[in-house]
């Protein structure tokens, strides 16, 4: 069982209103003008254009276009300002003179504005994940994830087999990849190198052009980048069951290495699915096989699949 063993960035306009816009009511009006300038400061300088070219394409005069990037904007910016904060507008709203927002836009825009920061990568990542341009190819990419004995590989060989698609163990083709068996890649490498290995053949794995069916490690909801590549790039399920329930299918499939320290392991099982349920419960579905046969999993499996077609 030992082998069954990281934050997104923004979006670079998402990040860039992070800088001022997500937190602008929050400040101080010589904070606000402060970061004004600095927003216009540091545009200009990414576009490479100098304070004379930007003044002159601007219509505006070199030394009020000065005044602005020390944070000594004119007083009618923060007047505006305060005439939005009375009418509920945050400033970019008073400015958006152009098509009106739907009521839908308006609800999803107050919804991400009221997210504290450190949510807001999980909700972009769902986004993109759930309505970006890959959704269709995600659903020819079906991952199965779950602790050893979850039932990914005998359930997925029957999935494929069923919806006539490849059939990919991640760690076998880590193995093919490297040309030696696990035991011998964590030895050599240890569990840092095994976790580039794995995410490069995971890339490689995705680049295929056939749709597939994918075993992935247990432990790949360790590594951020490489989960969060899994999760945007296909179809996620995680079969879940009791650490009892792990450990009698892997002693059933006659890796008896956990009954030597049954208690101990048992114990360590507990411990590992406790620290990863919140990785592995981001999945698109969770399936919880405990009590259930084969051909029960096997049909809310299948169903899972189905409701995303």
């Amino acid at each position: 069982m030992n082998h069954d063993n990281d934050t997104l960035e923004p979006p670079a306009p998402l990040a860039r209103a992070m800088e001022l816009g997500a937190h602008a009511d929050t400040l101080s009006d010589s904070q606000f003008l402060l970061a004004l300038g600095k927003r216009v400061r540091d545009t200009r300088d990414r576009r490479g254009l100098t304070r004379k070219q930007l003044a002159r394409e601007a219509a505006v005069s070199e030394r009020h276009l000065a005044h602005l990037e020390a944070g000594e904007g004119n007083v009618s910016i923060v007047l505006l300002r305060h005439i939005g904060h009375a009418l509920g507008l945050s400033l970019p709203d008073l400015l958006a003179c152009g098509a009106e927002e739907s009521v839908e836009q308006r609800l999803v825009r107050r919804v991400l504005e009221q997210l504290p920061r450190h949510r807001l990568e999980d909700v972009v990542f769902r986004l993109m994940r759930d309505f970006g341009h890959e959704d269709a190819a995600r659903r020819k990419r079906i991952a199965l994830i779950g602790l050893r004995g979850a039932g990914k590989s005998t359930l997925g060989r029957r999935l494929a087999a069923e919806l006539g698609f490849h059939f990919v163990e991640l760690d076998a083709e880590i193995e093919r990849d490297t040309g030696m068996p696990m035991g011998e890649i964590f030895a050599l490498y240890g569990q840092a190198g095994y976790r580039r290995i794995e995410q490069r053949c995971l890339r490689q794995v995705l680049e295929r052009s056939e749709p597939l069916v994918l075993a992935a490690s247990g432990g790949i909801v360790s590594q951020t980048d490489t989960y969060d590549l899994l999760l945007s790039r296909c179809l996620t399920i995680w079969l879940r069951t009791t650490p009892e329930e792990h450990m009698q299918r892997v002693t059933a499939q006659g890796d008896l290495r956990p009954m030597a320290g049954s208690d101990e392991a048992m114990e360590d099982l507990r411990r590992i699915l406790v620290a990863r349920e919140q990785q592995y419960l981001r999945a698109d579905h969770v399936i919880d096989s405990t009590g259930h046969s084969e051909d029960d999993s096997f049909q809310a499996v299948r169903a899972a699949v189905t409701l995303n077609a």
